[in-house]
């Protein structure tokens, strides 16, 4: 068994993108990963309800294209700072390569803050859209779930995603 096929290296696995993988042991991030992984098995069930009730028994879950929006709204933002943290969102570096080293990192540090500040810009509209809907009592058609708690998902995702984006790569 060679180093780097031990599970137990140090070394991060081939598909790991360079310089992100310390933060894949840090309890923040363990679960936020299994929230989403349970709000995908979620989204099997509800779909698999909804399917074995409409074409086996005639009765469909009436409930569920509702129910799936809310779900799939919440998985967008709780895998969002994983993402963030994964350096997985889609960069255009087409010419980046030409540059020095050192032009290349401060360009990836100025994304990271123009990404921060946006993504903080986007936590504040949606602190105050949760509050809005909090007193206005907003609920969902089918449901009547309140859709106050998704606002502050989202906001608390966007809010942890920035924070993600400022540090610097590999801090966990």
């Amino acid at each position: 068994m060679t180093p780097s096929s031990c599970p137990f290296s140090e070394e991060p696995a081939p598909d790991m993108i360079p310089g992100r993988t310390p933060h894949r042991q840090a309890g923040w991030y363990r679960v936020l990963a299994a929230v989403a992984a349970l709000l995908i098995a979620m989204l099997i069930g509800v779909t698999c309800i909804d399917v074995i009730g409409r074409y086996l028994m005639n009765r469909p879950f009436g409930a569920a294209y509702e129910l799936t929006q809310i779900l799939l709204a919440a998985l967008v933002f709780v895998a969002l700072p994983l993402t963030s943290a994964d350096g997985g969102h889609v960069e255009v570096d087409l010419a980046l390569h030409l540059f020095p080293k050192w032009l290349q990192d401060l360009l990836g540090r100025l994304a990271g803050i123009v990404s921060a500040v946006v993504l903080g810009y986007f936590t504040w509209r949606l602190a105050l859209l949760g509050v809005a809907q909090m007193h206005e009592g907003t609920h969902s058609a089918s449901l009547l779930l309140p859709m106050a708690p998704l606002a502050f998902l989202a906001a608390g995702s966007c809010a942890l995603s920035a924070v993600v984006m400022l540090l610097p790569k590999g801090t966990p």
